[in-house]
């Protein structure tokens, strides 16, 4: 049967809840490190709209700059939906933690 179906395996344990809410956080400091790059490539799209004359390159510039901008926004909502994310596994561990102390309290 085994041949056939295979096994047991040895299974890891599930992670925690502190476990899920540290792999959150380290997204949103990703995300937040791009959006660090996306402003400083921004603010280097501003210094050369205002280089430009006005005219065909200006449109180009100010175009790619309005692209990076959505980019930016873009991850500015990812980063505050996994902040988010941490919040509430932070108050789910909080109440998870509450309970087990109530338990062990005699009345």
């Amino acid at each position: 049967m085994n041949r056939v179906f295979g096994g047991k395996r040895n299974n890891d344990p599930p992670p925690s809840i502190q476990d899920a809410s540290n792999n959150i956080t380290k997204r949103g400091d990703t995300v937040e490190k791009k959006i660090k790059k996306l402003h400083v490539e921004l603010n280097r799209y501003k210094e050369q709209i205002k280089k430009t004359r006005p005219g065909p390159a200006q449109e180009a510039v100010k175009a790619r700059a309005m692209r990076v901008l959505r980019q930016k926004r873009m991850y500015e909502g990812q980063r505050d939906m996994l902040y988010d994310q941490t919040f509430n596994i932070d108050q789910v561990h909080s109440a998870a933690e509450d309970i087990k102390d109530a338990q062990q309290t005699p009345c």
